[in-house]
Parts: C-alpha cells; sequence; structure tokens
C-alpha cells in the first residue's frame, strides 16, 4: 500500500490498542450493521489468520460487537461491548476460522434483524483501513474511506445505466464502481463510491428503478 499519510501508519483517533486489530475491526463491524439496515438481533463471528490467533489480547472481538452496535473507532464503550450487547438483546458467537484468506486480518460477520440477514467479508488492511472483500457473496472491493452506494438488482440490459444515469443526474461524483453478478440474468450487485452521501432523494429515486431489490449506503469514514 502506498504511504499517503501519517495516519496511514498511527491510524485513526480510536480506542486502542490497535489500529488494525482494533480500529479497522469496529469499521467492518460498522458495515456489517449498515448493510442490514438496522440494529442486529444475532451475529456470527469468524475470525481468520493474525485476527483469529490475537483477538482477544487486542480487542478485536470487543472491537468488532462494538462496530455492529455503532460504536465509532473512538467511543468510549467499546471496552464494555459485551456488556452493551447483552444489555440490549443481541446474540453474538465468535469463532475461529481456518484456510488462507485473502489478508491476515480477515473477519466473516453474518448478522441477522428485523426478518433480514447480511452477511460481510472485510479485512483491516493497517491504520484503521479495511478493506470489503464481498457483500452478501458478492465481490465488493470498497474500502470504507467514501460514501458507498451498494445496489442490489437483476442483471439485466440496461440496469446499470439506469443506475448511473440517476447518481449522475443527482450531480454525485462517481470515484468507483464495482459491478457483480452470481448468474447471467441473475442476481447482480453494483458498488458505487461517491465523493459525499448520497441524499434521500437519490436513494429513493435508485429503489424506484426497475429491476431494483435494494439500495444501501455504508458510512464509516
Amino acid at each position: 500500500m502506498r504511504f499517503k499519510h501519517v495516519f496511514s501508519i498511527i491510524g485513526p483517533v480510536m480506542v486502542g490498542p490497535s489500529s488494525s486489530h482494533t480500529a479497522g475491526a469496529a469499521r467492518i463491524g460498522r458495515v456489517s450493521r449498515q448493510m442490514l439496515g438496522c440494529s442486529p438481533e444475532e451475529a456470527v463471528i469468524t475470525l481468520y489468520g493474525s485476527f483469529a490467533e490475537t483477538y482477544s489480547g487486542h480487542g478485536t472481538d470487543l472491537a468488532i460487537i462494538g462496530g455492529l452496535l455503532d460504536f465509532d473507532t473512538d467511543d468510549a464503550r467499546i471496552p464494555e461491548a459485551f456488556a452493551e450487547a447483552e444489555r440490549l438483546g443481541m446474540k453474538y458467537d465468535i469463532r475461529v476460522g481456518t484456510g488462507i484468506m485473502p489478508h491476515p486480518n480477515f473477519a466473516e460477520i453474518t448478522v441477522k434483524g428485523g426478518g433480514r440477514e447480511a452477511t460481510v467479508q472485510g479485512a483491516s488492511i493497517g491504520g484503521g483501513n479495511i478493506e470489503i472483500h464481498s457483500i452478501n457473496g458478492f465481490d465488493a472491493g470498497c474500502t470504507g474511506n467514501y460514501p458507498t452506494l451498494v445496489i442490489a438488482h437483476h442483471d439485466q440490459v440496461g440496469v446499470v445505466a439506469a443506475i448511473t444515469n440517476t447518481v449522475s443526474a443527482a450531480g454525485l461524483n462517481i470515484g468507483f464502481m464495482n459491478v457483480a453478478r452470481k448468474a447471467r440474468s441473475g442476481d447482480a450487485m453494483t458498488v458505487i463510491e461517491g465523493d459525499r452521501v448520497p441524499s434521500g432523494e437519490l436513494v429513493e429515486a435508485l429503489r424506484r428503478l426497475t429491476s431494483i431489490e435494494n439500495v444501501s449506503i455504508i458510512d464509516v469514514r
């Protein structure tokens, strides 16, 4: 990763001890909550690599639970995240996974609540930065450094063009875009990082498009 600024090394303002094992982990937890769209009732957290080996000592487990409770990286409640989750009735199961993943600090989080379910796979790559590798089984490739639209839709001719035209008409500049599908003419997902938080009007306009199933916003900056 190219050096960009001092915060790439020391990380964000945070509850420690580690920008990669704590701050990044909290952000992955927040992404999972935002993809669910509500406070989770249940969570299964599977840790891999360095996360799996050191999560207790570095507070990775506390940070992910804190993120699921929508705690930011500097929230003083992170050390008490287990107790807060219990108070709110959120059930969670922390597991150690096996196998080779794309990054040593890797987690898969499946959350349920409000009759919905979401699964996020993400890595903490240092300095509090993250990479979201997949969302609900689709390749994502987003970073969490910019406000992000996640649009679930059918794979049909003209859908992606309609999405980009709607985003452009709303005056939102696209910095990154990824389109993934599971099968031809099947389910698909478009991920768009923009220069600002999408407005409620834009989200509603996207939801009204033909073949759109769901629109979510990730904002964990």
